[in-house]
Order: structure tokens, then sequence, then C-alpha cells
């Protein structure tokens, strides 16, 4: 059974999920709304620091007593077209802190501004910085874990694989909440699935949204390309993944899909599929105790692989 604290959490995430998703909203309003809408206070004693990762903005979070040569790069969710370093703020944190580690969050380029493969390349350019640099200046990571959520858990994938096929280094973990991997699903396919998500509104209004938004950052390229979508890569010789869903959201399947291929290319996956949890619940970990409770799986598998 869900916590009491869940059923509040589901009618705040309601009332915010309309906001975000409404069909006659502007791309820049959706942006507003998210910004307002995701807003946590951050721990005490926290130090965000402003960094050119290789001329992509980013920012340093460290909290007290953690492991300097322990880093996580973050790259946020929001459909590749919402969010920034100021609305995953308090997640990149609460992660920091199972973890022990510091993290920097990517604010990657946007579409429909910068679609594809934009986001990928920017990832890159975070993943070899984070490797040698901290922040206080350079400086070699001990171990390097990329991770992000819904469309940011997707961008983890991508980028992952784009790492291992361009040569460059590759991360010792991966983290994906809730990733979206499969951008080539129609809405015929999509409106199965999470019609007992309570946070949706109307399933078909969010069917609608993330397909303007798939839409926006496909652009021209091909929405089953392996990078757009990475449902349909290779994940042979990819690091360890751990990658959380909530079973009723209506992208779960993306998740339980992508363990299957990894798995069968030899990867370690740790899959989790939370019952009753809705997409990205590990966000308000403040207010939720099945938010902490993923919080503290993160902790562990980055601890363990450290």
């Amino acid at each position: 059974m869900p916590s009491q604290e869940y059923y509040e959490v589901v009618a705040a995430m309601r009332s915010q999920a309309a906001s975000m998703i409404e069909g006659d909203l502007t791309v820049e309003q959706q942006r507003e709304a998210m910004e307002t809408g995701f807003n946590f206070p951050l721990p005490d004693h926290i130090t965000l620091t402003a960094v050119d990762a290789n001329g992509v903005p980013g920012e340093w979070t460290v909290l007290p007593d953690a492991d300097p040569g322990r880093r996580l790069l973050y790259v946020h969710g929001g459909g590749y077209v919402l969010g920034s370093i100021k609305t995953h703020r308090r997640l990149v944190a609460d992660i920091c802190q199972a973890a022990g580690c510091i993290a920097l969050s990517l604010d990657y380029r946007l579409a429909p501004e910068h679609p594809f493969p934009a986001a990928v390349d920017d990832a890159l350019a975070g993943l070899e910085y984070v490797w040698s640099n901290g922040p206080d200046g350079p400086s070699e990571a001990r171990s390097v874990f990329i991770g992000g959520d819904s469309a940011g858990g997707g961008l983890t994938l991508a980028t992952l694989v784009a790492a291992r096929d361009r040569g460059a280094r590759t991360p010792t973990g991966g983290i994906g909440l809730s990733p979206w991997s499969d951008l080539a699903a129609g809405p015929e396919e999509l409106s199965a699935f999470g019609r007992d998500d309570p946070t949706i509104p109307d399933n078909m209004t969010a069917i609608t949204a993330s397909q303007g938004w798939a839409t926006m950052y496909a652009a021209d390229a091909d929405r089953a390309d392996p990078l757009v979508s990475p449902l349909f890569a290779d994940y042979a010789d990819i690091p360890p993944l751990l990658l959380q869903a909530g079973a009723v959201e209506m992208i779960c399947r993306d998740t339980t899909r992508v363990a299957e291929r990894a798995r069968q290319a030899g990867v370690e996956v740790v899959e989790e599929v939370w019952d009753d949890m809705f997409h990205v619940w590990q966000a308000f970990a403040p207010m939720l105790p099945e938010g902490q409770q993923a919080i503290d799986r993160i902790g562990e598998f980055i601890r363990q692989h450290s």
C-alpha cells in the first residue's frame, strides 16, 4: 500500500502535470510552468558552483563530506523541451546525499531551438569534462556515473551508447529514472498504457504532449534512430545500469524493454519497477517516503560500483 503522503503528492502532481501539458500552451508557457512547479527547498550547507563544461553550461552540487573523486553527471528530464538545472536541483542534491558523491548538472540545449543531436553532443562534452574536472578545477575522477530522469534517462542511455561508439571514456555506470527510450511509439501504441497513473489528468492529453516533444526533438531524424530512441540500441559493452520506473506510468515498458535488451547483450542491469508509483516519483523525496527509498537505492548502486 502506498504511504499516506503518496495521496497528498498525487493530488498536487495532478494539478502540476495539467499545467504543463495543456495543448494550447506555448513551449515557453510549458517551460515556465515546470520552472514554477519544481522548486523544492534545498538542503542546508549545499554548495552550488556554475561552470562552463566544455562549452555547455553546468552546475556543480557539493554537500559536506562528499567524495570529490566519485562524480555524477546529471541530465534533467522534460521531454527534451522543458526543464533545467534549476528544476532538478533538489533531486540531484538528494542523490548526492545518498551516494556520497558530487554532481555536475548539465543545461544541455533544448528543442525545438536545438533538435537532435544537440543534447547528445552536449552530454558527451559534459562527460568528458566531468572525468577530468571537479568543482575546484582540473582533477581526475575515480568513478563517473551518468544519470537522468524521463527524457534525461533516455539521454543517459543514448550518451552511453554514443560514448562507446565514438571511443570516448565510458562512465562507470548509468542510472535511468523512468527513461523515455522509445520516441518512435505512436499514439495508438501509447494509448493502452498509463491509464492508471493518478498524476495524469487525461491520458490522451499526455500522449499528445509527448508526441509533440518527440517531433520537436527528432526534427528531421528518424525517431527509431538508436541515439533518439535508445530502446533500439546495441547495448554490448555498456557499463552497469540501474533502471527505475513506476508500474502505473505510461512509459514503464520503456524501462522493462531496455532492461531486457541490455541483459541480452551481457550488461549488468538492476531493474526496479515500483508498485503504484508515477512518473519520476523520486523527485518528490522531500515529501514522499517512497521517493526517498528509491533515492537510497540509487545511492547504494553508486557506492557499490565506485
